[in-house]
Formats: C-alpha cells, sequence, structure tokens
C-alpha cells in the first residue's frame, strides 16, 4: 500500500445505501479542503465505463461466470493504473463505490466461483494495491430491492442484469460480506444499513477520521 493518501471503499448488496454514503462522505472531506477522489466500480475510467456497460447490460444474459468475473478485472486493472493509485501517490482521499470485495461476494459467493482463485485474480487485478478502510453496509436482500424497484423487485424492467438474479443468489452474496468482514476485522466495518442515511454517515465519518489519524501517526 502507498503511505500516502486514504483508500476507502463502499460494499454491501443492492439497495445498501453504499453511493448514497460515497457521496455524502466525498462532498464532507471536500467541504474540508481535503482533496478525495470519487469514483466508482465497475467503471471509473473510460475503458472501464464501457465494460460496465456489458457487464450490466441484460441483453447480456448468457454471459458465462468466469466471463463475468475476468470482465470485472479488466475494468479494475484499469481503475487502479489509471485512476486509484495516481490519486493515492498524491496523497488524496479515494472514495470508491465497490471493488474487490464486491467480486469476492458477487463472483465468489455469489456465483460460486472458488473464492480463492476469485482472490488471486483480484491480487493480479489491483497489482496488490487493497483499501485501508472497508464500509460494509448490511441489509436483508428483500428490503434492499424493494428499496429501489418497490413490489416489483427483481422483476423491474429498470433491474440491471445483476439486481435481476433471484433472492437466494442476494442472500448468498450477502452471507460473503459477512465472510469477508469476519476474515478482515483490521480494515472492514459493518454498519446496519436499516438506519436513518444521516445515522449511518455519522457512523462512516467517524471511522473515516480515526483511521485517517491512525495513518498520519504512522506516517
Amino acid at each position: 500500500m502507498p503511505k500516502a493518501g486514504l483508500f476507502v471503499t463502499m460494499e454491501g448488496i443492492e439497495g445498501c445505501g453504499k453511493s448514497t454514503q460515497a457521496r455524502l462522505l466525498s462532498a464532507h472531506l471536500q467541504a474540508r479542503s481535503i482533496e478525495c477522489i470519487l469514483t466508482r466500480e465497475p467503471g471509473g475510467t473510460r475503458i472501464g465505463d464501457l465494460v460496465r456497460g456489458i457487464l450490466l447490460d441484460p441483453k447480456h444474459a448468457d454471459m458465462s461466470p468466469r466471463g463475468e468475473l475476468l470482465l470485472y478485472a479488466a475494468a479494475r486493472a484499469q481503475h487502479v493504473d489509471s485512476i486509484i493509485r495516481p490519486a493515492l501517490q498524491e496523497g488524496k482521499v479515494v472514495v470508491c463505490d465497490r471493488y474487490t470485495d464486491s467480486t469476492v461476494a458477487y463472483q465468489g459467493y455469489g456465483l460460486g466461483i472458488d473464492v480463492e482463485i476469485v482472490k488471486s485474480i483480484n491480487t493480479i487485478a489491483t497489482d496488490r494495491l487493497f483499501p485501508h478502510l472497508t464500509f460494509v453496509f448490511d441489509l436483508e436482500p428483500e428490503l434492499g430491492l424493494r428499496r429501489k424497484f418497490g413490489d416489483a423487485v427483481t422483476s423491474s424492467l429498470d433491474a440491471d442484469r445483476i439486481e435481476q438474479r433471484t433472492l437466494p443468489y442476494h442472500a448468498r452474496v450477502r452471507r460473503g460480506y459477512a465472510k469477508i468482514a469476519e476474515e478482515h476485522p483490521e480494515r472492514v466495518t459493518v454498519i446496519d444499513a436499516a438506519q436513518s442515511a444521516e445515522a449511518i454517515h455519522q457512523a462512516v465519518l467517524q471511522h473515516t477520521e480515526d483511521r485517517r489519524a491512525l495513518l498520519a501517526g504512522t506516517r
């Protein structure tokens, strides 16, 4: 990990509110004149956004699990090299909406690809660049999907290819995040996403400031 900068990732199932919290954290930091980059995966770059379109388009229902995994990895490699690592080396805070843990949870635990293989591919794609701090916003899958689509849940025409998957799939993803948090307590903070957005934001701010102070004390 680079010594400069702070790398924060936001994770969780569909509808957990992670994108909202990523925006709120970024806005808070910028208001305090702290240089901050807000980005997302898949995407974040021109090439990554093209890959995102392929990955999320419901027309590509025949995509194989391994093909899906490798497309995410390709977009991530471009993202790390073009956006994330340079920003960290400049001492900026990078707030990323999804990163490697999403791949472990969605393609590993969700689709059943060997989790150790997923981790190895993540290591290659990121060139061993992993977050300082990760927030997992925990929520019941059905509640998350209803937040996004109402009673239609996964049958909504507005749902992307991943969102359209079954509730058992999304439940496996949630269990995957729980396992990740259990394995990495040094960087992963689990927050109850059923709380109000403001309560969650305050918790995110506190943990982020604590981590910034810790890193500043070790430089």
